[in-house]
């Protein structure tokens, strides 16, 4: 009687592990920024989630608009993103999620390419004072 040989199965499952071990840190999205420190109240979410635009500790600025895909944009590339994604949802909420160490102009000019493309208010996103750690604020 033949029996499955399945020695070679297990090379293969053992083989696709490793490469998604190695492979699942490279997949996480995200830019690491260091919030600046607010007291401030928690904003409710209502509707659907904001349109992020990160800027890191460089001054790089990179647009999330909920599909879990950070692109990385320019002041017109910002403003053509969040005009098309305007003509999509007139009532997206869109914030500013910007490294503190960063100049406050890149902030403004973020900001300005936002309500140039038509968004009526941006917020900006804190973290609380480090006596009460807890999750982000919006």
């Amino acid at each position: 009687m033949a029996e499955i040989n399945v020695v070679p199965y297990i090379d293969v499952m053992l083989v696709l592990l490793v490469i998604f071990l190695v492979t699942a840190p490279l997949i996480t999205q995200g830019v690491k920024v260091d919030l600046p420190e607010a007291d401030a109240e928690a904003q409710a979410g209502e509707g659907a989630p904001p349109v992020i635009i990160h800027i890191d500790r460089f001054g790089d600025t990179y647009l999330d608009l909920g599909d879990a895909n950070l692109v990385p944009v320019d002041q017109q590339l910002l403003y053509e993103r969040l005009r098309a994604a305007l003509a999509r949802d007139a009532a997206l909420a869109v914030v500013v999620r910007a490294d503190a160490s960063i100049g406050y102009g890149v902030v403004i000019d973020a900001m300005v390419a936002a309500q140039a493309a038509g968004v009526p208010s941006v917020g900006l996103v804190t973290q609380p004072p480090a006596s009460g750690a807890g999750e982000e604020r919006r």
